[in-house]
C-alpha cells in the first residue's frame, strides 16, 4: 500500500465542474489518506502491539494449546520449562513414557544387515548370478559384481526361531528380547552423513544429536553425573566424531560428554602441582562470591548456568573415576561380558565399554551412546565394518568384538531389573549390498533397506517389522526412515516428536524435520 501525506490543504490550479459519481468517489478516497500526525501515532501504538503480541504468543498465550502454529505439524510446541542454575534437573514428559533412559550401540562403517540379522535363502539359491533388474550397476565405489550368499550360517534362534547368522552368535541367542525393524532407509551412501542422519536426523553438520534433544526435555535422573555419555569404542572415534553426540544449536550443555574405560574426561583431574585442601578452598570461596553475586542479581541466568556447570565438573572429579573404576564388579560379571578375554584384548576393551555403560545407567544417566567401530585405522574396513574389500576376514574380526559383550549387556540390564524401563537401541548408518563389488570380496554401500533393533522398555519382542526385497537390497514393507526411527525412540520416552522443537534462525526447528511417523506397530 502506497501513503499520501498532505501537510497543508493544496487547491486545484483550475476550477472544473467534477460529476457528480467523481466526486463521490474523490471523498470516499480522501478518507483513507494519513497525515503525518496520524502516520506517527498508529506506528508507535502499532509496533508497540507487535512486541506485545510476540511475548504472548512466546508464552503460549495467544492460543489454545492444540491451535495451529508455525511448526510443520499444526501443533504447538512444548518447550521444557529449564531453571538455569540446574539446567539438567529431571523434566516430566510430554506423556508417560515407557523408557526412562536409553543406551544407542552404534556400529559405525555400516554393518551389513545380510550377514547379521536379515536372512534371505534367495542369496543362497541365486549365488554368483546377476542381480535381476541390475545389470552393470554402478553404486558408491563403483560396478557391482554378482548376487553373494553369506560367509556365514543362519540358524533359527530362540523360541522364536529367528533367523540369525552365526557371526552374531550371543545375540541371536537373544533373538526372543529384540524387536527388528528390516525396513530401514538412509538418505546418503557415505559414512559421514550417514553416521549425521542416524545420529542428528540430518546429512549436514551442525543440528543436535537425538541424545541432545533428549535430555534438553527431560534432564537427568542424578546430579553428580552428565545427563548425556558417548563412550567411544577402544580403537578411536567414529567418523564424524562429535557431531555424533554434539548439542548443534541447542545449549551447549546438552552436547555428550565423551569418555571410556581407557580414555579419561580431559582436563578433569586435579592438577599434581595443587593441594587437595588448597582445591577444596577454592572452590568454596569461589562459591561464596558466585552466591553474593547472585544475590545481588538474581536475574543473571548465564551465570546461573555457568556456576551449575563448575559445580557438576567439582562433582565428577569423584564421580567419574568412581564409575570408571570396574575393579568392583565380580568374576563372574567380567567373564559375562567378555571383559577378561586375555586372547582377544579389543574384544576385552569394548566388553568394559559395555560394563560402563551398565554401570552409567544405573547411575541414573539419561541417554548412553555407545560405539562399535571407528574411523579408519589401519586400512579400510580394519577398524570399523565397512567390508569393501575382504568381507569375510575383516568381519571375522569384528563380529566376536561385537557380539558377546553387547549381549551381555542386554542380559544384564534384565537380569538387575534395568531393561524394563531401558530402551536399548542397536543401528548402523546404513546397510550393504546382496552382491560383492566387481573384482572384490566385499559389500558396498547400501542406504536402500537396512536392519536395526530394539530391545527393552516399551517394545514387542519377539518381534519383525518392515521387509526387504527378497535380496535384501531395498525396503518394501512398512519402510521406515530414519525419522521415523527417531520419532518411535522420542516416543517411547513420552515425548511428542512434533512438538519437541527449539526455536532457531526463524524456524521451529525439530530433531525428526519435517517428517517422522511412530512405528506404532513395534510399541507394546
Amino acid at each position: 500500500m502506497s501513503l499520501c501525506f498532505y501537510s497543508s490543504p493544496v487547491a486545484p490550479p483550475t476550477e472544473q465542474k467534477t460529476p457528480k459519481s467523481m466526486t463521490h468517489s474523490k471523498h470516499l478516497f480522501n478518507r483513507h489518506l494519513l497525515s503525518r500526525r496520524g502516520f506517527l501515532d498508529n506506528t508507535a501504538t502499532g509496533l508497540s502491539s507487535i512486541a506485545l503480541s510476540m511475548m504472548l504468543a512466546e508464552q503460549g498465550l495467544l492460543k489454545a494449546d492444540d491451535a495451529k502454529s508455525n511448526t510443520v505439524g499444526g501443533k504447538s510446541p512444548i518447550r521444557p520449562n529449564i531453571d538455569p542454575s540446574r539446567p539438567f534437573a529431571s523434566r516430566q514428559s510430554h506423556f508417560p513414557a515407557a523408557a526412562k533412559r536409553v543406551v544407542v550401540i552404534f556400529c559405525s562403517g555400516a554393518c551389513s544387515h545380510v550377514d547379521t540379522f536379515d536372512y534371505k535363502p534367495e542369496l543362497i539359491t541365486r549365488h554368483g548370478q546377476s542381480l535381476p533388474g541390475a545389470d552393470k550397476l554402478i553404486t558408491f565405489q563403483g560396478e557391482q559384481g554378482h548376487v553373494t550368499q553369506s560367509p556365514w550360517k543362519f540358524q533359527p534362534r530362540g523360541e522364536c526361531g529367528k533367523m540369525i547368522s552365526d557371526l552374531v552368535p550371543h545375540l541371536g541367542a537373544l533373538a526372543d528380547d529384540i524387536c527388528f525393524i528390516h525396513s530401514l532407509t538412509g538418505k546418503t551412501n557415505t559414512h559421514g552423513p550417514g553416521e549425521n542422519y542416524m545420529s542428528t536426523g540430518f546429512t549436514l553438520d551442525g543440528y543436535p544429536s537425538i541424545g541432545a534433544w533428549t535430555t534438553f526435555a527431560l534432564g537427568t535422573e542424578n546430579d553428580n553425573l552428565p545427563s548425556y555419555v558417548a563412550i567411544p569404542d577402544p580403537r578411536g572415534t567414529p567418523q564424524n566424531s562429535v557431531n555424533n553426540w554434539g548439542p548443534g544449536f541447542l545449549p551447549a550443555a546438552y552436547q555428550g560428554t565423551d569418555f571410556n574405560t581407557s580414555l579419561p574426561i580431559r582436563n578433569l583431574a586435579r592438577p599434581e602441582s595443587i593441594a587437595e585442601a588448597s582445591d577444596k578452598k577454592t572452590r568454596d570461596f569461589l562459591k561464596r562470591l558466585n552466591d553474593r553475586h547472585l544475590e545481588r542479581f538474581p536475574g543473571d541466568t548465564e551465570l546461573a548456568a555457568r556456576i551449575s556447570s563448575y559445580e557438576l565438573a567439582a562433582k565428577m572429579q569423584l564421580s567419574i573415576p568412581e564409575v570408571r573404576d570396574l575393579s568392583t564388579e565380580s568374576a563372574s560379571t567380567l567373564a559375562l561380558y567378555g571383559a577378561d578375554d586375555a586372547q582377544n584384548t579389543l574384544k576385552a576393551a569394548y566388553a568394559k565399554n559395555c560394563i560402563l555403560a551398565r554401570r552409567l545407567l544405573e547411575q541414573g544417566v539419561r541417554f548412553v551412546q555407545l560405539f562399535n567401530g571407528a574411523y579408519q585405522t589401519g586400512g579400510e574396513g580394519a577398524s570399523n565394518w565397512d567390508g569393501h574389500k575382504v568381507l569375510k576376514d575383516q568381519y571375522s574380526v569384528h563380529g566376536p568384538v561385537l557380539d558377546q559383550p553387547t549381549a551381555a549387556l542386554i542380559t544384564d540390564l534384565k537380569q538387575r531389573g534395568l531393561l524394563k524401563d531401558t530402551l536399548v537401541v542397536w543401528c548402523t548408518e546404513f546397510g550393504r549390498m546382496p552382491t560383492f563389488q566387481k573384482d572384490a570380496s566385499g559389500r558396498d554401500h547400501n542406504p536402500e533397506g537396512f536392519t536395526c533393533w530394539m530391545a527393552g522398555a516399551g517394545v514387542k519382542a519377539p518381534f519383525s517389522y518392515g521387509a526387504t526385497d527378497e535380496f535384501g537390497y531395498k525396503a518394501v514393507e512398512n519402510v521406515c526412515n530414519v525419522h521415523d526411527f527417531h520419532a518411535t525412540i522420542l516416543h517411547l520416552l513420552g515425548l511428542d516428536h512434533e512438538r519437541l522443537t527449539f526455536y532457531y534462525n526463524g524456524l521451529e526447528r525439530r530433531l525428526t524435520d519435517v517428517e517422522g511417523v511412530v512405528a506404532k506397530d513395534i510399541l507394546v
